[in-house]
């Protein structure tokens, strides 16, 4: 889907150049009566025109269809959870270790192997430096729920849990917590939750609905530490030499 999306865009972009050369090539080529010069002039507008709409029609499908196969993909997700920070030992039984962390750690003492539909480690080789998250799918959604719900507790442990969310939906997350800050976004049944620089809650789930969410504003204390510690130019640099041989 990622890669059809790109074709369409590079397609327009494609389409877009080629009509600028040929409107260059037009305004030079001479016309033999301004009647047939303004005809030509017509029906290439007309026809820019008419492919534009089409390109435009095309790209809004993609997108569409990207979005309704992105929210399938998330929807069979629903009863997965990830599991981060899980020491990591060869010839481990996941199943065991994830009982044994929901309810050690989330005091789920009801919890037993027989709630896990299936988990194992991500990735294919074992690391002694980082321990590879444990993705686990639960056999009823209720259970995930409470899991997640009691994911407060794991504060200080060095666990932490994370929703599985799709490839998309993993950049739009990073990028929120990049441009409003780790505190200021949170996932909740797929769908990611923006607090914005207004005290505004958003929720979203692709790249453009992040992007209509107004850019934190930095205060007048703040942009003044910033401008405080930001190096100084060369061209200040080079008239306090100046000052400094002058002296």
């Amino acid at each position: 889907m990622e890669s059809l999306k790109g074709s369409m865009s590079e397609l327009m972009a494609q389409f877009n150049d080629r009509m600028s050369k040929f409107e260059a090539e037009l305004s030079k080529s001479p016309s033999t009566t301004v009647g047939s010069q303004v005809e030509v002039a017509a029906e290439y507008a007309g026809f820019k025109a008419f492919i534009l709409q089409a390109l435009s029609c095309l790209q809004r499908q993609m997108e569409t269809l990207a979005s309704n196969v992105d929210a399938l993909e998330m929807r069979g997700r629903r009863k997965m959870l990830l599991i981060h920070g899980v020491a990591e030992v060869t010839k481990e039984d996941t199943s065991l270790v994830v009982a044994e962390v929901v309810r050690d750690k989330l005091k789920l003492e009801a919890f037993s192997v027989a709630a896990i539909r299936r988990c194992h480690r991500m990735g294919n080789q074992h690391s002694t430096v980082k321990p590879r998250p444990i993705l686990v799918k639960l056999q009823d959604v209720d259970v995930r729920d409470q899991i997640w719900h009691a994911k407060t507790k794991l504060k200080g442990s060095g666990v932490t849990l994370s929703e599985f969310l799709t490839r998309s939906r993993h950049r739009v997350f990073m990028a929120a917590r990049e441009r409003f800050g780790v505190n200021n976004c949170w996932t909740k049944q797929g769908h990611i939750h923006v607090l914005g620089p207004d005290g505004s809650k958003h929720r979203v789930v692709t790249q453009s609905e992040l992007n209509s969410i107004a850019e934190p504003k930095l205060d007048a204390d703040k942009l003044q530490t910033v401008l405080a510690t930001k190096p100084p130019s060369v061209a200040v640099k080079k008239r306090r030499a100046v000052t400094i041989s002058k002296k």
